[in-house]
């Protein structure tokens, strides 16, 4: 028996009350040999009792992104939906795509997606803004029982206490209380998955309660982009354009906030106190620089973290707009050599170092000092140096041009570009010598309108 999820969320900040699946239908579960549970899940394939005033259907060019997006992600290693297949429904559907009353038919298509669970923080919320506080309890009984069994397990012996401050009533015991567990669990995962996406960077674009995995996974493509030019304001949606809320920068405290109103509907069933909540809040933020420390010192083949030289690191390169994957890519073919002449060490970064004058290449020049002064310090040879970070920063991810590229020939029918695209997306890290086109630098057309900027519906 198909079924659409009920669920609500706070939207750019606001309560937008009950939402749910507007277009998507989940077949069922099924149990693979390994015994892991994977949800089944058609999206675009018609109403359901959520799509309020919509068609519930979806069209081919949003069905491809969130395709090989969502497979990109996952080789990328990060906590990711899957997709098993995407099939053109041979219909139109009519879509005004960037709202200025020009509608047009496109080719529609439905995308079958896969995840151990869809369940989202607005799926609790749901039910506690309608003062339905069993159905919470009951529904985070099914989540940690299904998906989190360890947390039914856990005994005194394991000391999994915390102090938040002082007196007896600010000890947080996770094992005397699943539900705290859970929280501190969901904030923990929601923080590694956005540091991980900081790290290559990506922008999900619409990062609403509704839209947040309480497995910790990036789920919902709608209108996302991985930086080109590093712009911490950047965006992929139109929506929020005018206050940049979704920005890459702001992911981070965005996730946080996410946090915070999943703590508060706990609260609200009394699944937990307020001291069980703040610790939950607390370790997303404990998370998040443990994992976005590790993985900047990683990206950076340094001994260890520096906050000053990856500081000054984001300032350039966010001046001279310098392409976020090819930069730190560029950077493995550094040389710890401090025999290199001064105006030879920028030779290595020359390809991502373009149209720069004297001013900046000083500037480069003198980041590029401190940063050889690190890499001298570590010990490591140039060789194992350059393996390490290859393995951590990605060749190939998957920039709009090239999803719309491979979207504008399977418009016309030939698919050939997004099964290559696909394949070179499912090895990020590695030299593709024959792939070496799909590392490049975006071309001029790219930067036109609707190239990669989409509104929260597309």
């Amino acid at each position: 028996m198909p079924y659409a999820q009920c669920y609500g969320g706070h939207q750019f900040g606001m309560w937008a009350g009950q939402l749910g699946d507007g277009r998507a239908i989940t077949l069922g579960e099924v149990l693979n040999s390994k015994l892991e549970r994977w949800e089944l899940q058609l999206k675009g394939s018609g109403k359901t009792p959520y799509s309020r005033f919509a068609d519930g259907l979806a069209v081919l060019r949003s069905s491809i992104r969130e395709f090989l997006c969502s497979e990109a992600m996952h080789y990328l290693g990060i906590p990711t939906t899957r997709a098993l297949c995407l099939v053109t429904t041979g219909k139109y559907v009519t879509r005004d795509m960037f709202y200025d009353g020009n509608p047009k038919d496109e080719p529609g298509a439905i995308v079958c997606r896969v995840s151990q669970s869809f369940l989202r923080f607005g799926s609790y919320q749901m039910h506690a803004s309608r003062e339905d506080l069993d159905l919470v309890r009951t529904l985070a009984d099914y989540t940690i029982r299904h998906h989190f069994p360890h947390l039914e397990k856990l005994r005194k012996s394991d000391s999994v206490s915390f102090s938040t401050g002082e007196g007896d009533d600010s000890v947080v015991d996770l094992t005397s209380n699943k539900y705290a567990a859970w929280a501190v669990e969901v904030a923990e995962c929601t923080a590694s998955l956005v540091a991980s996406w900081q790290g290559v960077g990506f922008t999900h674009g619409v990062l609403n309660t509704d839209n947040m995995s309480v497995l910790g996974l990036t789920i919902d493509y709608g209108p996302f982009g991985f930086l080109d030019a590093f712009d911490p304001r950047y965006t992929p949606n139109t929506t929020d354009l005018p206050g940049r809320r979704y920005s890459f920068a702001n992911q981070p405290d965005i996730g946080l906030w996410n946090i915070a109103h999943f703590a508060t509907t706990l609260s609200t069933a009394q699944l937990i106190n307020d001291n069980e909540a703040n610790y939950a809040m607390e370790r997303y933020g404990t998370k998040f620089m443990d994992e976005y420390q590790a993985i900047m010192t990683k990206k950076l083949g340094l001994p260890k973290y520096n906050k000053q030289l990856i500081s000054e690191l984001l300032k350039n390169m966010a001046i001279d707009k310098v392409d976020y994957t090819n930069f730190f890519r560029s950077l493995s073919n550094i040389k710890a050599d401090s025999t290199i002449p001064e105006d030879e060490l920028l030779i290595p970064l020359k390809a991502v170092l373009l149209d720069i004058g004297k001013e900046r290449k000083d500037a480069w020049t003198s980041w590029l000092k401190s940063y050889l002064q690190e890499l001298s310090a570590s010990g490591t040879s140039d060789e194992d140096r350059k393996v390490s970070m290859d393995s951590v920063n990605p060749k190939y991810i998957l920039r709009n041009y090239l999803c719309q590229s491979a979207i504008d020939a399977a418009e016309s029918g030939n698919f050939e570009e997004v099964r290559l695209l696909l394949k070179v997306m499912s090895r990020p890290y590695d030299d593709q010598p024959e792939m070496e086109k799909y590392a490049r630098l975006p071309p001029a057309w790219a930067y036109r309108p609707g190239v990669g900027m989409l509104s929260c519906s597309s």
